[in-house]
């Protein structure tokens, strides 16, 4: 392999994961879809289960279903007339990867700029 087909995949899973994040914080960005992950944290359920708790139909709770599948954050199994819904913990880690990765980087900034404070108030005395 010659180093620009591993620029060529390189790209292309930077460019995938950048295309996953974007559809996993765009799916979590609404309220209703975040309850629906968060009902879900201990046991998978159905469609009608997890429209229960909301004031809106089966057809508007199964668009926020499809947002969630699309971005890969619940699986939806058919079982005859029941469709039956289970997260995926691993996109679920992708977000939380991420967001760690900004955390460290604002955590270390923060430590820094507290250092540079401390200094600048024992030249003050």
């Amino acid at each position: 392999m010659n180093d620009n087909e591993k620029t060529v995949i390189f790209n292309y899973m930077v460019n995938h994961n950048k295309d996953q994040l974007n559809e996993i914080f765009h799916a979590l960005s609404d309220p209703t879809r975040r309850e629906i992950i968060h009902s879900m944290h201990q046991k998978e359920k159905t469609v009608s289960e997890l429209a229960q708790p909301f004031d809106m139909s089966l057809a508007a709770i199964s668009k926020h279903i499809k947002v969630l599948e699309r971005a890969k954050l619940i699986e939806r199994s058919v079982n005859g007339r029941t469709h039956l819904c289970s997260l995926n913990t691993e996109s679920l880690s992708k977000a939380t990867e991420w967001l760690q990765f900004y955390e460290k980087f604002w955590s270390n900034r923060f430590d820094l700029l507290e250092k540079e404070l401390l200094e600048a108030k024992k030249k003050e005395h």
